[in-house]
């Protein structure tokens, strides 16, 4: 049995097509913290095809590249869990902490989304 996954708040969503979307995490780890969410109901990332798997990493990767642009830092976070059994990457922009420190932030819900409009225009590739 999966976790249904919430749908995204309109001024968190960042991008969507016809196969994913992308929007700011509603409990951020760290400003900037970004889900992409495989629409189709899969429970684990092994059972895309590999054209599925390809768009979705290609997708993965014009976000990161965005979301280095849009906040200035010099890492993303790249991280596939699968708690709710429904394919979906996390990428959790790094400022001054490294490795598991990241994961001793206490998110809070998140509120404000100005931060979604700055990172749709450095989305290069996805318009």
């Amino acid at each position: 049995m999966h976790l249904d996954l919430p749908k995204p708040q309109k001024d968190s969503l960042i991008y969507q097509d016809g196969k994913l979307y992308v929007c700011l995490a509603t409990f951020p780890i760290t400003k900037g913290h970004t889900v992409i969410v495989w629409k189709k109901h899969i429970p684990d990332l092994h059972l895309l095809s590999k054209k599925d798997y390809e768009y979705l990493m290609d997708k993965v990767d014009e976000v990161r590249n965005g979301l280095i642009n849009a906040l200035g830092v010099n890492k993303i976070y790249l991280i596939y869990m699968d708690e709710t059994k429904h394919v979906h990457w996390h990428l959790i922009p790094r400022y001054n902490k490294k490795g598991y420190d990241i994961f001793k932030n206490n998110p809070a819900e998140l509120k404000n989304f100005k931060i979604a409009a700055e990172i749709r225009k450095n989305l290069k590739g996805l318009k």
